[in-house]
């Protein structure tokens, strides 16, 4: 088939080099010029563009990334191991109140990837440039759909600036900022369907270099992310002993926007008590990073009519979107990618089987985590607006924020956080936590596992104070630190 990939990044170049290996040829689209990244170093200086700000913001690939990342394109992890990546494994994650954690048999599935995205896009990149089968366009600016017509219409290629580009296949995978919907309204079709849910969060982040390797705070072969009243610290392990530190505050408190300020984000990561000590040993490499408008989202492209196009697919971003701060969205950018390309194997010739096949994928596989996240964010963001609400800082009723409906409270289920709480204090439920986190299971089915129910309730009980919430930053030295910008 002749397929043609919207978008270069990461979830386009998976695709490109999965399809590409599959027999397919590819051509990848890319708005801005095609250059080789360079150095390691040199990917990361120039990474930054305003139309993809995550780039730059700290990066965890998952344990489930990695696991499929070995099996499906084993040359780019090993390339990504031998350009500074770090394996961070489960031994790295622990808890204090876990430090004698005996190994387990199967404790290397757990195993993530500490790297900077800017890394992980430089190995692609190469791999892409150097593939049979694959042709890169830089400067390519699509302006529409190519169709044959009908109802739904099916998709023949793309428009762009300099003329048209055929195809038995056209992919969307230009992120969240993605234009299909003004693509697919320009041929008549019916618009995406999508359900959203606001995370609530802006991100500002900051890259550093270790100093040392002697006497560090914590584990560099780890991430640790401190969910505080007012907002979220997190320090970030990456490649080649570079470490992100972050700083994520709600969108709506403005008192954080002069977190743009590096000295002001050097002072408050200094008001927390739990992660100030790496401001000790890290020396910065780069500004602040700021990047705001996160949201939720799970789009299709089918609805309850059937396909809104036929031979058009989505992955990565253009599919799903998710809060940051749990790292899911490379690995349903790899899943998206694995899935479309053996939709295209099962239904070489039936574009209506392969749109319902992938569809039904997603639904599988990529949904689950949508509704978690949402119902994982909707709590949280209640609990911290409550927060700014009684101190003053927000004004009016807190805004309820939306979300798919929870499960009603039942001694038959847990919740995420429940889960994550109880894993401090059991070995068991430590790594079930960790395969949730990892993606490696579907969450609800471990919610309402009878096992691990009874195994949650048993914790609860023997540890009714739970887990010690984390020191807080002292309100007055935060209230200075946020001040410093004047």
């Amino acid at each position: 088939m002749e397929v043609v990939i919207v978008g270069a990044g990461a979830a386009g170049a998976m695709t490109a080099l999965l399809a590409a290996r599959a027999g397919h040829h590819v051509t990848l689209l890319e708005r801005e010029p095609a250059a080789p990244a360079g150095s390691v170093e040199e990917a990361a200086a120039r990474a930054f563009r305003p139309t993809a700000p995550q780039i730059v913001q700290p990066h965890v690939l998952l344990a489930r990334y990695r696991l499929l990342l070995r099996e499906h394109l084993p040359d780019v992890y090993d390339d990504l191991v031998r350009d500074g990546a770090v394996e961070s494994r489960l031994a790295a994650q622990l808890p204090p109140t876990l430090r004698d954690l005996a190994p387990g048999p199967h404790d290397d599935r757990y195993t993530m990837l500490l790297t900077r995205r800017s890394t992980l896009d430089r190995v692609l990149d190469a791999r892409v440039r150097s593939e049979r089968g694959i042709t890169v366009r830089g400067g390519a600016t699509v302006r529409g759909l190519l169709t044959r017509g009908g109802a739904p219409p099916r998709i023949t290629g793309v428009r762009l600036d300099d003329g048209a580009l055929a195809a038995d296949v056209v992919v969307d995978a230009s992120g969240r900022r993605s234009r299909v919907d003004g693509w697919l309204a320009g041929v008549g079709a019916r618009p995406r369907p999508v359900v959203r849910a606001d995370c609530g969060l802006a991100y500002y982040s900051r890259h550093y270099r270790l100093r040392t390797t002697n006497d560090l705070p914590g584990r560099a072969d780890n991430r640790t992310i401190l969910p505080l009243d007012e907002f979220v610290a997190g320090m970030w392990g990456a490649d080649n002993g570079t470490v992100l530190l972050g700083l994520c505050p709600l969108a709506e408190d403005h008192r954080f926007r002069v977190l743009r300020d590096p000295e002001v984000f050097t002072a408050v990561f200094a008001t927390v008590p739990g992660l100030r000590g790496w401001l000790d040993v890290l020396e910065p490499i780069g500004e602040v990073f700021p990047m705001g408008g996160l949201h939720n989202t799970l789009h299709r492209l089918v609805d309850a009519a059937g396909p809104v196009a036929l031979g058009l697919h989505a992955v990565g971003d253009g599919v799903c979107t998710t809060n940051p701060t749990l790292a899911r969205g490379l690995g349903v950018a790899l899943r998206t990618a694995l899935d479309l390309v053996d939709a295209l194997s099962e239904h070489p010739h039936d574009p209506l089987a392969r749109a319902l096949a992938h569809d039904a994928a997603i639904t599988e596989g990529v949904e689950p985590f949508y509704l978690d996240q949402a119902r994982t964010d909707a709590a949280r963001l209640a609990r911290v607006r409550g927060v700014l609400h009684v101190r003053g800082v927000l004004d009016g009723r807190p805004a309820a924020p939306a979300a798919p409906a929870a499960p009603p409270p039942s001694p038959e289920r847990v919740g995420f956080d429940e889960l994550s709480a109880a894993a401090f204090f059991d070995a068991t439920l430590f790594r079930t936590a960790a395969s949730v986190r990892g993606m490696l299971v579907r969450p609800e089915a471990v919610y309402i596992d009878p096992a691990v129910v009874a195994r949650v309730r048993e914790v609860q009980a023997a540890h009714p104070d739970g887990v010690p919430a984390p020191a807080q930053p002292d309100p007055d030295r935060l209230a200075k630190a946020l001040a410093a910008a004047a």
